[in-house]
């Protein structure tokens, strides 16, 4: 009988920890649709030039008071300046998720964090995004239009606005 209870809880922890680890760069819980606010207004481009500084408020695309978004000029991926100094590889930009599909097709889509749902930056030009702003629950289309190579540091997207 003591072996069964040990066995059991072994199951059960190795579970726990499979669920977890399988989600852990997914937004695995949407704000209900009453919470939500989408953005469908005019499309505005934004870009930041080869070489220009991140830290220029120029070359910051302030979504919200939440969310700038901005690139290094290290040859990484975009990033939230707001709360974040430069990109980590995998979770950032900070207070974002990400998922490749129409506005339209929200409850569908899979969020996710920027680099887990496009991959490589440098595949996401053309691509149709949908990015949530997860401390607004403000969802917007996205498109990116240049991501320069190397350690350029450039890039440019069309997005939704209010």
């Amino acid at each position: 009988m003591k072996n069964n209870s040990f066995l059991l809880l072994c199951t059960f922890a190795i579970s726990l920890v499979t669920l977890f680890s399988c989600n852990s760069d997914r937004t695995t819980d949407l704000p209900e649709v009453d919470a939500r606010e989408i953005w469908t207004g005019t499309t505005i481009t934004f870009e930041k030039g080869d070489g220009d500084s991140p830290d220029e408020t120029s070359n910051q695309d302030r979504i919200t008071d939440n969310v700038w978004i901005t690139r290094g000029n290290t040859g990484n991926e975009i990033f939230n300046i707001k709360d974040e100094s430069s990109a980590t590889k995998g979770s950032s930009p900070a207070g974002t998720q990400w998922a490749i599909g129409a506005i339209s097709d929200i409850d569908n889509l899979d969020f996710k964090s920027f680099r887990a749902a496009v991959d490589k930056p440098k595949d996401v030009v053309g691509k149709d995004l949908v990015l949530f702003l997860t401390a607004d629950n403000i969802f917007l289309s996205v498109k990116f239009t240049k991501w320069s190579d190397g350690k350029a540091g450039g890039f440019a997207y069309e997005r939704s606005t209010k």
